[in-house]
């Protein structure tokens, strides 16, 4: 599933595209994904893109009228092709540009979303009760530290809830925790202030870096210009259960944790 920087990936390479560029058409072939796609035509077709940015996973393209708002959900990817280039089976979504270039939306478990907003986007339902951005000023020791104050939840589950930070998901909770020394399984209230200044430090790299790389190769993620991402190589435990841990030389242990694959190292995670 594209997570945060695979959704940035993919907001960086479509972006230089899409700005300042009239809408000249809009072909939707399957509406049924995670919601019904509106009419969408008459509220686009003839706007011009004024931005393109990101909040949590959702992406938004800007216009006068109102913003569209994308999710790649688990399989979704955004493409920028011409007219020629052939339609394939899940390619559910062509959005035509004055250019003559196309955005192509192809998701084939089509859990991903497009819909239209034409209020402050900030005040769409999907993002009122988002927590902040974890690569701004925004998330610091101190706003984790209010949040999870008297939570008993695991400190893996916390991170990767939306209401307290957006966009550390599985793979990157994973990655932060080990770096953190943070055992996944520990209680979010007892995770002391000197620890989560650790935590909130690595989350920041981690999700910078792969960003810089392109993304994480996952199976059902290709970026704009249909290249994976790198970042999956320097993963340290996700994906790991039962290797060699690259700190100590201790087998990784997996689990379950909120139904998702969580690996840790039991010896350098013990806090």
């Amino acid at each position: 599933m594209p997570e945060l920087p695979e959704v940035e990936v993919t907001r960086q390479g479509v972006s230089p595209y899409l700005i300042d560029q009239e809408v000249t058409g809009l072909t939707v072939r399957n509406a049924s994904l995670r919601w019904p796609v509106p009419e969408l035509a008459q509220q686009i077709v003839g706007q011009t893109i004024r931005s393109v940015h990101r909040r949590a996973k959702y992406l938004l393209i800007d216009t006068d009228a109102g913003t569209t708002i994308v999710h790649l959900g688990m399989s979704g990817s955004l493409r920028i092709v011409t007219a020629l280039t052939p339609v394939e089976k899940h390619d559910h979504i062509d959005l035509a540009l004055a250019s003559g270039k196309i955005l192509r939306f192809n998701d084939p478990r089509r859990f991903g979303a497009w819909l239209w907003y034409e209020l402050p986007i900030d005040a769409h339902p999907l993002l009122t009760k988002l927590g902040p951005e974890p690569l701004t000023d925004a998330f610091t020791p101190d706003h984790l530290f209010g949040a999870l104050k008297n939570k008993k939840k695991a400190i893996k589950l916390c991170l990767m809830d939306n209401h307290i930070v957006v966009g550390v998901g599985n793979i990157y909770a994973n990655e932060a925790l080990f770096a953190a020394g943070i055992h996944p399984e520990t209680e979010a209230g007892k995770v002391d202030l000197e620890r989560l200044v650790i935590l909130v430090s690595e989350v920041k790299q981690i999700l910078a870096n792969a960003i810089k790389q392109g993304g994480t190769t996952l199976k059902d993620f290709t970026n704009a210009d249909g290249k994976p991402g790198y970042f999956a190589q320097k993963l340290h435990v996700y994906g790991r259960g039962g290797q060699i841990c690259t700190q100590c030389g201790n087998l990784l242990s997996e689990i379950k944790l909120g139904q998702r694959a969580t690996v840790f190292c039991g010896l350098c995670q013990t806090r």
